[in-house]
């Protein structure tokens, strides 16, 4: 079976020198394990969340110097080589060119035709054939949901239906601001995507969303470790909550889950 535009993985860059300050954060609000992946010559943290690997986390590389701390999302491909050229033959613009990570794939870095960054990992084979576990819409701590901000979101859907060949789903109104165009694939809504509020100052940017069992507790974590909460938990179709947040050190986030822990 293909895992051909699944969701793989989640990594954030961070300020140099903060990483193990990122790691505390996520872990108190997120309830991660973050350890120290122990790569020769380069810092780079994994986290679990109830055993499984969901996120990294890196200093900032050098050559983005000055760029704000963020998060990456990586989408899985059969084939990187062959998903780099059709997608720069569709308008995007590599950032990394592929590059063998041993022992997990192969990936790339590559902006869309608005400018919005992803990543693309083409992992090893697993037994069974799986591209891990980092998205799982029913457990805390693990990707939920992803969610594209762009100058052009028809443009965008074009572009990424065509590679990763996911599913134009429905669209809500958003009281004026426009639509929020669902995207599915395998028949199950797996992100969102929205125009940039003009003027609103950002560039065209993926945010994750990350499951949390009771926003307003998590909230709460987020202030508490030194992170922003940026907006009120709002409801969403299907009953869950969402919120905004900013870690410590800028970036972004998102949290999605019942308002309140349940059992």
């Amino acid at each position: 079976m293909s895992h051909h535009g699944a969701p793989s993985w989640y990594e954030l860059a961070t300020t140099p020198g903060k990483l193990s300050e990122a790691g505390a954060f996520y872990g108190k609000v997120l309830g991660w394990k973050v350890e120290d992946a122990g790569m020769k010559g380069f810092a780079y943290h994994l986290a679990r969340a109830g055993g499984d690997l969901v996120a990294g986390a890196m200093d900032m590389p050098a050559d983005a110097a000055g760029m704000p701390p963020m998060w990456l999302i990586y989408f899985a491909v059969d084939d990187a080589d062959r998903a780099v050229a059709q997608m720069t033959a569709a308008g995007a613009r590599v950032h990394r060119p592929v590059t063998p990570i041993p022992g997990t794939g192969r990936f790339a870095v590559l902006a869309d035709p608005t400018g919005a960054a992803f990543g693309i990992l083409e992992p090893e084979p697993m037994e069974g054939g799986g591209a891990g576990n980092a998205f799982d819409q029913g457990k805390a701590g693990h990707g939920n949901w992803h969610e594209l901000a762009t100058t052009d979101p028809k443009a965008a859907m074009a572009f990424y239906t065509g590679a990763f060949g996911w599913t134009q789903s429905r669209s809500m109104d958003m009281d004026g601001m426009g639509s929020y165009d669902l995207f599915s694939r395998n028949g199950a809504d797996i992100g969102g995507m929205m125009r940039l509020p003009p003027g609103g100052g950002t560039r065209p940017n993926w945010l994750p969303y990350f499951g949390a069992n009771g926003i307003t507790p998590a909230m709460e974590r987020i202030t508490a470790a030194g992170g922003t909460v940026l907006h009120r938990p709002q409801e969403v179709p299907g009953g869950a909550f969402i919120a905004v947040a900013r870690d410590p050190e800028g970036a972004h986030f998102a949290i999605v889950g019942p308002k309140e822990e349940r059992p």
